[in-house]
């Protein structure tokens, strides 16, 4: 992969305070055969590389792993790949979240064997009251023997999971983190003095802001494409040398942009596709990226330093 040595380690025990699954997780694409189907071999082996890149986590089946559109076979034959090319080197996160309460508790069971984590997004489109949020959070926890981390991502789901109802979420004792998607840094504050739960950023533009007001890290997309030098930021903070993360911070923005220049897995697919790496088609109704978006795609990754 295109991507610099690693950096620096801070010491060990730094690293992994309070940070449930490491501080660094890439939120995967799935990779797809020209045909379209799933490409097991690919997710094997894009999975090994991002671990060797120096990830601590891996989500399956989120939203850039394009859930909406792999079926629940898929999905578990994928899961059991990415579990049985990174074993213990890291940990391994299934999206399991739906707009639908039982099949979010289908797709949990299923993870189960497999996963160290669940990531459950708030349904979507419906748009439950915070009650109902509560209690679909809720069901999923009182029936899974893996942790939960919530997403709360109100752009695609259409409503925020809202302060009170995360310290609610709280004092549940298999709810322990959450991915922020909502870039609200003030009720992020609020909810992490009030709780324990640990925060990880959804956005990798924010995730050093993140860090500086309690977040452990980042569940990246940028990071198929620089993971050392995201994890060179945060290990920069975490050492006290802000100036340099702020120095890295900036150099990554460029990156950033060219990931969120078109919905984050078309990029990222374009891109991995570009260096012969496991990335194939994208579903219906995404497609894939014109010439025009590929040359604005190259333009952006070059600027922060991703040749292709």
């Amino acid at each position: 992969m295109p991507q610099n040595a690693h950096p620096t380690e801070p010491a060990a025990d730094l690293w992994s305070a309070g940070a449930p699954f490491g501080r660094l997780i890439t939120a995967m694409i799935t990779p797809f055969q020209a045909d379209g189907s799933l490409d097991l071999d690919g997710a094997q082996k894009l999975a090994a590389n991002l671990v060797d890149a120096g990830n601590d986590g891996l989500v399956v089946s989120g939203t850039t792993g394009e859930s909406p559109t792999t079926t629940d076979a898929e999905q578990k034959a994928l899961l059991r790949a990415v579990r049985e090319a990174v074993g213990d080197r890291a940990h391994v996160i299934a999206g399991v979240g739906t707009n639908s309460t039982a099949h979010t508790l289908e797709l949990a069971r299923q993870a189960e064997e497999d996963a160290d984590a669940l990531l459950v997004v708030t349904p979507y489109y419906n748009k439950p009251t915070q009650e109902g949020l509560y209690r679909h959070f809720t069901a999923v926890a009182d029936h899974t023997s893996r942790p939960v981390v919530l997403y709360d991502i109100p752009h695609r789901s259409g409503i925020p999971i809202e302060v009170d109802t995360l310290k609610r979420l709280a004092g549940h004792d298999m709810i322990v983190a959450v991915k922020d998607a909502k870039g609200d840094l003030t009720a992020g504050s609020e909810v992490m003095a009030a709780t324990g739960l640990a925060y990880y950023s959804g956005d990798d533009p924010l995730t050093l802001p993140w860090l500086s007001v309690g977040a452990v890290g980042v569940v990246s997309m940028s990071a198929h494409l620089a993971a050392p030098r995201i994890r060179a930021m945060i290990a920069a903070y975490l050492a006290g040398d802000v100036a340099e993360a702020a120095r890295l911070h900036a150099e990554l923005l460029p990156v950033h942009a060219g990931v969120t220049s078109l919905p984050g897995v078309i990029s990222l697919k374009t891109a991995m596709n570009m260096l012969g790496l496991p990335g194939g088609p994208v579903r219906l109704p995404l497609v894939e990226a014109t010439e025009e978006q590929q040359a604005r795609l190259k333009t952006f990754l070059a600027q922060g330093g991703v040749k292709i």
